[in-house]
C-alpha cells in the first residue's frame, strides 16, 4: 500500500490503513494531543526539533534569507530527487493535461518574487496547554526570493474546465501521520490558484540557484501571503478538481480548533508579527540578552500576509509602555517583511523588550496568545529578557 491514491476518490490525499496493516500504522501514529500540566518536551519533540530548525533571530539582519538560516519543516522525509528525471503534471479538470520536466518549465517566461514564509506552527511550544508537535519558539520565518512559473501560466496552457473550483498539490513526501498514510498534499481555491495578486508560482530557484534539498529541489510552490503549510515542496502534480479537497492535510490538520471533535476554521493568510534582532550577547543557556547602560539600537522586521504592515511599537517594559518604531518605506516587494529600528538609552537592571505590528486592517499583535488545539497562527509578541549593566 502506498497511499498515493489521486485527489478524488478514495484516497484523497491521505487513507487509514486497512487490517493488520492498518492496525500497526496506528501502533505507531498517534492521535494529536495536548501536553499534560508540567510536561516538558518529549524525545518525540526533540527529534522534530533536531530534524527541522528556525532562523536564528540575528539572522533578521539581511534583506534576503542565507538558505541555510531560513527555517525548514520537513512533514515526512526529504525525497530522493533528481532534477533530470522529475516531471511535473497537470490534470483533472482541464482542456490538456500537461507533462513539464525542468527543461519545458525553465523555458517559460519566469518571474522572481520576494516572499516572507512563516510556519503555521510557530510559537506552538509558547502556548498552555502545549499542543505536542514541532516545538516552535518564534523563529519559524525566513524570507527568500523565488524564482519560477507563474501557476497561472500553466493553468492557461492547460485550460481550465468551467466546473473547476479548486486546484490540489502533491508533494513527493510520503509518511503517516495520525495513522494516515499519505503523500504531502494540500488544495487552493481556483481563484487564489490563478491570481496575479499575489501570484502563485512553480519554483525552482531560491536566492538565484537551484532549491536547496530541504527547501523542495527540484520544484515547489510558493504561495504569497499564506502560512508554510501551503507552499507544497518537491511539487511532482497539480489536479484541478471540480469538488472541495478533503485530504489529511486540508480537512484535519492546519484547522484552527477549541476541541478535537469540530470541524475548526481552515488557516490561510499569516497574521501580523514583528520580530527584534536580540541586543547585546546572550547568555548561552538562558538567551538573556547583556547590554551596556546608554543608548542602544533596537531593530528587526515585521510582516504581514493579510494587509500590508502600517506601524511596529516597541516596549521596553514588558508591554506596560509603547512608542512608535521607524517603519521602512515599501521596497517594491509587497510579500516580504519590512525593517523597523528606533532608539533604546538602556538603564541598568532588567528589563523586558517586546515589539508588536499592526497591519493595515487594523489588526495588531497580541500581549497574550488565544489558544487553539494544533497551535495555529499564533502571533503573540515576543520577548527578549535583557541585563543592563
Amino acid at each position: 500500500m502506498d497511499g498515493r491514491a489521486g485527489p478524488g476518490g478514495t484516497g484523497n490525499g491521505g487513507r487509514a490503513g486497512a487490517g493488520e496493516a492498518g492496525g500497526a500504522l496506528r501502533g505507531i501514529s498517534t492521535p494529536a494531543r495536548l501536553a499534560d500540566p508540567g510536561e516538558g518536551i518529549g524525545r518525540d519533540e526533540l527529534a522534530l526539533a533536531a530534524r527541522n530548525h528556525g532562523l536564528p533571530l540575528e539572522a533578521l539582519r539581511y534583506d534576503v534569507t542565507p538558505p541555510g538560516l531560513h527555517y525548514v519543516l520537513v512533514h515526512y522525509d526529504v525525497p530522493a530527487a533528481e532534477a533530470d528525471s522529475w516531471t511535473l503534471t497537470l490534470g483533472g479538470r482541464v482542456r490538456e493535461p500537461l507533462a513539464l520536466d525542468l527543461a519545458a518549465l525553465r523555458s517559460l517566461p519566469s518571474v522572481t518574487h520576494r516572499v516572507t514564509m512563516e510556519c503555521a506552527g510557530n510559537g506552538r511550544a509558547r502556548l498552555a496547554p502545549r499542543p505536542v508537535s514541532q516545538p516552535w519558539l518564534v523563529e519559524a520565518v525566513g524570507t527568500a526570493d523565488w524564482t519560477g512559473v507563474p501557476l497561472r501560466t500553466l493553468l492557461a496552457r492547460a485550460g481550465v474546465e468551467p466546473d473547476a473550483v479548486e486546484a490540489v498539490f502533491t508533494g513527493a513526501d510520503h509518511g503517516v501521520e495520525r495513522g494516515v498514510e499519505q503523500d504531502y498534499r494540500r488544495s487552493l481555491p481556483l481563484a487564489d490558484a490563478s491570481s496575479g495578486d499575489p501570484e502563485v508560482l512553480v519554483a525552482y530557484a531560491m536566492n538565484g540557484a537551484p532549491l536547496p534539498p530541504q527547501h523542495g529541489h527540484p520544484l515547489r510552490l510558493v504561495v504569497p501571503g499564506w502560512y508554510g503549510m501551503a507552499h507544497v515542496k518537491w511539487l511532482r502534480d497539480i489536479t484541478l478538481t471540480d469538488t472541495p479537497f478533503t485530504g489529511f492535510q486540508q480537512a484535519e490538520a492546519y484547522r484552527l480548533r477549541l476541541s478535537p471533535d469540530e470541524p475548526g476554521e481552515p488557516v490561510n493568510r499569516i497574521a501580523p508579527r514583528a520580530l527584534m534582532i536580540p541586543p547585546g550577547f546572550p547568555d548561552f543557556m538562558s538567551r538573556t540578552r547583556v547590554v551596556e547602560a546608554g543608548v542602544v539600537r533596537l531593530e528587526g522586521r515585521a510582516w504581514s500576509g493579510r494587509a500590508p504592515v502600517a506601524a511596529v511599537e516597541v516596549s521596553t517594559d514588558d508591554g506596560a509602555s509603547w512608542r512608535s518604531a521607524s517603519l521602512a518605506p515599501p521596497d517594491g516587494h509587497p510579500w516580504s517583511w519590512r525593517s523597523w529600528h528606533t532608539e533604546w538609552t538602556a538603564t541598568p537592571g532588567h528589563h523586558v523588550l517586546t515589539a508588536r505590528a499592526t497591519d493595515a486592517e487594523g489588526t495588531a499583535q497580541p500581549l497574550t496568545q488565544p489558544w487553539n488545539r494544533g497551535g495555529f497562527a499564533n502571533n503573540e509578541v515576543q520577548r527578549v529578557p535583557v541585563l543592563c549593566r
